[in-house]
């Protein structure tokens, strides 16, 4: 049985658990908690997983593969059915691009290492730490929308009628994006897409509400 180290709330795990889930894979959870007596994940034993002290990893015979795109693409090669990239070389440029937008642009800056520096070490109180969140959010997901409206590509999903990689990225970042009361009514195209994906099973299961960690 396939086991990933994973945080119900962390927007990298929860991409993975979506992938998981599309692809049909069986696996089983090993909660990590990033908050808890000062955050597992950087535990002895969570460091000899990854050193980084991130999450997710997967648990291979290999090896643990860690970086959430790394290990979706990995589960791509591995279990190459049903896709998560288009057969093209163009269109798989364009869907990692959305995924990047996500992981790389919006991401990195509201992660919970990120928010907790502002608060401990750079003295933000709650209403700056807000206002810090919700600006990079509002600025990555309106490139996104751009991204997404002005291409012919695009369809019931991120790229087509059915979901991708970008997919996997884009949901976990609106649930945060909610969770933190970040106005979306800009962004007609992602809303459309997030009621399609919340239709489907596959999503609903890597939901954070529906992880054994949640609290």
């Amino acid at each position: 049985m396939r086991q990933l180290y994973s945080y119900f709330r962390s927007s990298a795990a929860y991409r993975v658990r979506i992938a998981l889930n599309l692809k049909g894979l069986q696996y089983d959870i090993l909660p990590v908690h990033l908050v808890r007596g000062g955050g597992e994940n950087f535990k002895p034993e969570y460091l000899s997983v990854n050193p980084l002290g991130l999450v997710p990893a997967l648990a291979t015979e290999e090896g643990p593969v860690i970086q959430s795109l790394a290990i979706i693409e990995y589960l791509e090669e591995m279990h190459p059915e049903p896709p998560l990239l288009p057969s093209s070389p163009h269109e798989r440029a364009r869907v990692r691009a959305l995924a990047q937008t996500v992981a790389s642009e919006i991401h990195p800056l509201n992660n919970l290492r990120v928010l907790d520096y502002l608060v401990n070490r750079l003295g933000a109180d709650e209403e700056q730490k807000l206002a810090w969140y919700r600006h990079w959010v509002n600025e990555g997901l309106a490139g996104m929308e751009a991204l997404l409206a002005g291409n012919p590509q695009t369809g019931s999903f991120c790229h087509g009628d059915r979901p991708t990689l970008a997919d996997c990225c884009l949901i976990p970042q609106l649930y945060n994006a909610v969770r933190f009361d970040c106005p979306l009514d800009a962004f007609p195209t992602i809303r459309r897409i997030e009621t399609g994906c919340s239709e489907m099973q596959a999503f609903r299961d890597a939901a954070p509400e529906n992880q054994p960690d949640a609290e």
